[in-house]
């Protein structure tokens, strides 16, 4: 499909250059070079990119940035950066395709009664941050994060992305009240969802149970739907496949119009291809 964007995928180089950074690291960097994806990315006919800074690197988008350059116009990116970042940073970073500010909690942190309170300044400053240059905010969090933090994401003044579906469990459903609360609120705001990761939220043969919930989404907000492989497929590759995953996008929308929504045009919109 021409203009078709990949909207959510990593890469990670040799780490003799690219040394993890987080301390909490919670899987082994594979070694996946921009090449190795591009391989599967023209396979599936992409033409289109939005690089994600993955957990990894902790704030260090050397890889991200590097990979970047060699594509030029047809991508663009989302960093993990301090909120009080200088200005020129900024501007530096928006000149080489960057569009957006990560907030990353891996998605199996368990329940943590003060944690969505911890995040509220780094997000208020953020939203003033993404408002003066047209950035946006993309959101990684468990599911129960994800609903203790919807009150403050229907709010915001600026666009928002939730990968994985907001990361609500695929076993219990479309009308789990924290999913029920996101249908609603995604039409009525500024936020998008990524059609990711499914894997990361579902456990079933064919990932069957979460398709009801993809579908509700389908229903609920086409526009403000995005797709992405989540490549290098972190902890999971050796049970999934980017190409297996884009098939799973032709059963939850058979129409193509809905697809090329999907796939071209709202990633065009939210990301200004």
């Amino acid at each position: 499909m021409k203009d078709a964007c990949d909207a959510h995928f990593h890469v990670f180089g040799p780490p003799e250059r690219y040394p993890a950074r987080d301390p909490k690291l919670r899987y082994k960097p594979p070694f996946a070079p921009l090449s190795d994806y591009l391989e599967t990315a023209q396979k599936l006919g992409f033409e289109r990119f939005v690089f994600v800074q993955p957990s990894a690197y902790g704030r260090d988008n050397a890889c991200m940035l590097d990979a970047m350059r060699k594509l030029g116009a047809r991508c663009r990116g989302i960093v993990d950066i301090d909120e009080n970042a200088p200005d020129g940073e900024l501007a530096k970073l928006h000149a080489l395709g960057v569009r957006g500010i990560r907030v990353n909690v891996s998605p199996v942190h368990p329940p943590e009664a003060d944690l969505a309170e911890k995040l509220l300044p780094r997000i208020d400053r953020l939203e003033a941050r993404c408002a003066e240059i047209g950035w946006q905010i993309d959101f990684l969090l468990p599911g129960w994060l994800t609903s203790e933090l919807l009150s403050r994401l229907s709010k915001l003044k600026v666009d928002f992305t939730l990968a994985h579906m907001g990361m609500f469990l695929a076993r219990n459903g479309p009308a789990q009240p924290g999913f029920k609360a996101l249908l609603k609120m995604i039409p009525q705001s500024r936020g998008w969802m990524k059609l990711t990761g499914v894997y990361r939220m579902s456990q079933s043969a064919g990932f069957a149970d979460a398709a009801p919930m993809a579908q509700a989404l389908i229903d609920a907000a086409p526009e403000r739907l995005i797709w992405g492989s989540d490549y290098p497929h972190l902890s999971f590759a050796d049970k999934v496949s980017s190409e297996a995953l884009f098939d799973l996008l032709r059963q939850w929308a058979p129409e193509e119009a809905t697809r090329r929504r999907i796939l071209v045009e709202n990633p065009a919109r939210l990301f200004g291809f």
